[in-house]
């Protein structure tokens, strides 16, 4: 399952993030987005998600969504 398929409200472990993209790893890593912590989606959009990661809110659009495995 994915963030795109995430219920509102519910805390998820991130299992793994799957991009082909070195600098798009490091950035999510940077935010504290990394397999083994927990994340939350604070509302669904049209373009994407709004999800907490630590003590964070962070907009990501649906292809990062579905990039990340809970």
């Amino acid at each position: 399952m994915n963030l795109t398929d995430a219920q509102v409200g519910v805390e998820y472990i991130i299992k793994d993030i799957q991009t082909d993209d070195e600098e798009l790893d490091g950035f999510l890593f940077t935010l504290g987005c990394y397999s083994g912590e927990p994340i939350t989606v604070i509302s669904h959009k049209k373009g994407g998600c709004v999800v907490s990661i630590k003590d964070g809110r962070y907009n990501i659009d649906n292809q990062l969504a579905a990039a990340i495995l809970i």
